[in-house]
């Protein structure tokens, strides 16, 4: 049987735990994938794209900074990644290159299932609206929680954002609006941190009492990168988490647009977890 080849694609990727995960999809599914990194000059993504492809890559993982670029070079698209404008998976298909966005899929399930908490008629802030932020917004819409701001250091790319999502919203009844970040409102339940702070060492110009006490506080990255995010939501009382199963979950959701095959994530993500905090 031959093994099929797959990647993610970005700048940075070495942290990249994408690799070991695909690896034990591939083990605990028995589909035969062969899954690596490269790491993809910031002016060169397209043409990487084109070589993995015509080297006999069946597809790729995009992550910081080409999820904005990924959309572009798709010929045909997944809604939400439509509404993303915004593409974290490929698929190169015979009639061309198919995009799909499994973000905001694999952060829904982290917190409903991983953490426990429904979104249902809760208050949420998402930080960010870059690639990240837009990948997760619809899917976080869907979960149907009442109210939704998203804040971002320029308010007009947070107000594109929530006005490129409003129908959805209206859909769904969620209330939708945007913010600066030295202006957000208060009293959320759920923050989910789509910012490069992380990647940066930013700190985030929030005021007190924007959480509620015991509020969830989620970080999109996970590792050394999120520490500090995790320390400040700690130190606000609220219940702090890291981006680790929200990746597991989004490339569950890859595995299966590629393989037609949903592997079991939840195992994944426990044997991941405890390599990453050195457990035995």
């Amino acid at each position: 049987m031959s093994t099929d080849r797959y990647c993610v694609m970005g700048n940075p990727v070495e942290h990249s735990r994408s690799p070991w995960i695909h690896a034990r999809f591939a083990e605990l599914t028995g589909e035969p994938v062969a899954y690596g990194k490269r790491l993809v000059a910031r002016d060169g993504f397209a043409q990487a794209v084109a070589q993995f492809r015509a080297d006999g890559g069946r597809g790729c993982n995009v992550t910081l900074p080409f999820k904005f670029e990924a959309a572009q070079l798709a010929a045909r698209a997944s809604p939400r990644a439509l509404l993303a404008q915004a593409c974290n998976t490929l698929r190169f298909d015979q009639d061309g290159i198919f995009g799909d966005n499994t973000d905001g899929a694999g952060l829904v399930l982290d917190i409903t299932v991983n953490a426990g908490l429904p979104l249902a008629g809760r208050d949420l802030l998402l930080l960010g609206a870059g690639g990240a932020g837009a990948g997760v917004l619809g899917p976080l819409i869907e979960a149907g929680p009442r109210r939704i701001v998203v804040a971002n250091r320029t308010r007009e790319r947070a107000a594109a954002l929530a006005a490129r999502h409003a129908a959805l919203a209206a859909r769904h009844a969620v209330e939708l609006a945007a913010s600066g970040l030295h202006d957000v409102p208060g009293g959320f339940d759920v923050l989910v941190n789509g910012t490069a702070s992380s990647l940066q060492g930013d700190s985030l110009p929030l005021g007190a009492g924007v959480l509620r006490p015991g509020a969830l506080a989620v970080d999109m990255m996970y590792g050394a990168a999120a520490a500090g995010f995790l320390d400040w939501a700690r130190a606000q009382g609220a219940l702090a988490r890291d981006g680790l199963g929200m990746l597991v979950e989004q490339a569950a959701e890859s595995f299966l647009l590629w393989r037609g095959v949903r592997p079991p994530s939840a195992r994944v993500l426990g044997e991941l977890r405890a390599i990453v905090d050195g457990r035995p």
